[in-house]
C-alpha cells in the first residue's frame, strides 16, 4: 500500500508487501525489503556528499515512523524499527533488530550491533562503535571531538551487553566493554572494566553491575540482565542464555 501522495523514485527498489505513508520520499539510491512499513513525512536516501555512493539497504520487516530521515550509504538489518522525528545519517551500518527511540540522531559513520536498543533523544556522534545487545537509555550522549572545535575525532565504543544509563556522556575515545553498567547522568572519561558500575561526574568505579539488586525484592542481582529480562529478544537467543546461566551456576555449585 503506497499513499497517492508518497513520491518514489522509479530506481528505488521497493519490496513486497511494502506501506509507504502520505507525503514520504524514497530517492533514487534506495532497496527496501519485503513487508517495510514507512509512516507519513518521511525521507529515505537522502544523498549527500560524504556518502559512499552505495544505496539506502533497509532489510525486511522494518518500522520507520514518521517524519524520520535516512541519508544513503546506510544498512540495516531485518526488523528495524524507529520511532518518530528520528535522524540517521550516512555510512552508518547496524544489524538484525535495531530499535532507535523518537527524536533520536546518529551522525554517521556508526557500527551498531544486534538487537540494540535505544529509547528517546539519544545522540550518537560519528565514528561511534556499539556491539550486540546495548541498553541506552533516554538523553544519552555519545561524543567524539577531545577538544572542539576541531577535526581530531575519536568514536567511542560499547562492548556487548553494555547498559547506559539516563542522561550518561560517554567522552570520546572511552571504550565501555562488556556487561558494564553506566549509572544515570554519569559523566565518563575513562574507560569502564568488564562486568563494573560507573556513577557519577567525573564517573568512578563504584563496585561490581551485580552488586545492584532488582526492586521487586526477590534479592537477585539487576545484572547481568539477560538472565531475567527476555522482551523482544528470539527464542533461540534467549535459549542460548538460559544454557549459559545453567553451565555457570552449575560450575559455582560444584
Amino acid at each position: 500500500m503506497i499513499h497517492p501522495t508518497a513520491f518514489i523514485s522509479d530506481k528505488a527498489t521497493i519490496g513486497k508487501q511494502a506501506n509507504i505513508g502520505p507525503y514520504s520520499i524514497i530517492h533514487d539510491n534506495v532497496v527496501l525489503g519485503d513487508r517495510v512499513q514507512i509512516g507519513a513525512y518521511c525521507e529515505l536516501g537522502l544523498p549527500s556528499p560524504n556518502a559512499r555512493g552505495s544505496a539506502l539497504i533497509i532489510e525486511d520487516d522494518a518500522l520507520i515512523r514518521s517524519h524520520s530521515v535516512f541519508y544513503e550509504s546506510s544498512s540495516f538489518g531485518k526488523g528495524l524499527a524507529t520511532g518518530h522525528h528520528v535522524i540517521v545519517r550516512e555510512n552508518t551500518v547496524a544489524g538484525e533488530g535495531f530499535q532507535i527511540g523518537t527524536f533520536s540522531e546518529i551522525q554517521g559513520d556508526c557500527e551498531i550491533g544486534m538487537f540494540v536498543r535505544f529509547q528517546s533523544n539519544v545522540f550518537v556522534s560519528k565514528y561511534t562503535k556499539i556491539g550486540n545487545y546495548v541498553w541506552v537509555l533516554p538523553y544519552v550522549i555519545f561524543t567524539n571531538d577531545p577538544t572542539p572545535p576541531s577535526n581530531h575525532m575519536i568514536g567511542c565504543i560499547i562492548d556487548d551487553y553494555a547498559s547506559i544509563c539516563a542522561s550518561s556522556i560517554i567522552l570520546p575515545g572511552v571504550r565501555v566493554s562488556e556487561y558494564a553498567l553506566v549509572c544515570a547522568s554519569a559523566c565518563v572519561t575513562k574507560d569502564v572494566p568488564c562486568h563494573m558500575a560507573v556513577a557519577g561526574v567525573p564517573a568512578k568505579i563504584i563496585g561490581e553491575a551485580k552488586s545492584i539488586m532488582r526492586r521487586d525484592g526477590s534479592g537477585v542481582s539487576a545484572y547481568p540482565w539477560k538472565t531475567h529480562f527476555h522482551r523482544g529478544y528470539p527464542k533461540e537467543v534467549v535459549d542460548g542464555w538460559m544454557v549459559q546461566q545453567d553451565m555457570m551456576t552449575s560450575g559455582e555449585n560444584q
